[in-house]
């Protein structure tokens, strides 16, 4: 048996100093920021909060509450989310230059990545119900343990995406580009459900 991935990590290492490290703000705190780079969020509630057109570089989100934020223009560059509730986030309406999230153990129930170029990203036990991934370049990305039940794939690009550990996911082979995809055997009804296939 392969040993599991391990939780996703940021891409580059950061080091958060104390000035740079905000707990339990709330949507009038970071109203009056337009960028934020190296800051570590912890424990805030940033939901319904209207983020448009505000930058985060190089950041991390712990705990967080972003349910029905508006990302209208906003850039997430290198930003990571650990513990989050992202409900009904719509990451399709930031900036498509250097659109760079990783998630872990987030609530991301009704989140829509339409159309987003996501090449390699990683989701660790995540909760992606009814999740929007049409018409979004998924290449070599990793769904490690996560809840896919009713999430839209439909014109995804799909090449090398993991899918190994995840559940509930339904891919229609002939509406997504699934070439050297990776799925577990309790994986295949879900790509197979079209057909009529019963995997015994």
């Amino acid at each position: 048996m392969k040993p599991r991935r391990t939780t996703p990590a940021l891409k580059h290492t950061l080091v958060f100093s104390p000035e740079r490290v905000f707990e339990r703000w709330t949507a009038a705190e970071i109203a009056p920021q337009q960028e934020m780079e190296q800051c570590r969020f912890v424990a805030c509630d940033f939901s319904r909060a209207n983020l448009t057109d505000k930058r985060f570089i190089d950041c991390v989100f712990e705990r967080c509450n972003l349910s029905l934020a508006t990302l209208a223009g906003a850039g997430l560059q290198n930003v990571m989310f650990r513990e989050c509730k992202l409900s009904g986030v719509q990451f399709s309406a930031c900036r498509d230059m250097w659109f760079e999230v990783e998630f872990a153990h987030c609530q991301l129930p009704y989140a829509s990545f339409h159309g987003k170029r996501m090449r390699g990203a990683r989701f660790a036990n995540c909760v992606l119900t009814e999740a929007d991934f049409s018409y979004t370049d998924l290449a070599e990305a990793v769904f490690q343990e996560c809840n896919l039940t009713g999430a839209i794939f439909e014109q995804t690009q799909l090449t090398a995406t993991d899918f190994t550990t995840a559940s509930g996911f339904l891919i229609d082979p002939d509406m997504n580009v699934v070439k050297r995809a990776r799925f577990s055997l309790e994986g295949l009804p879900g790509l197979l459900s079209k057909h009529e296939i019963i995997v015994a």
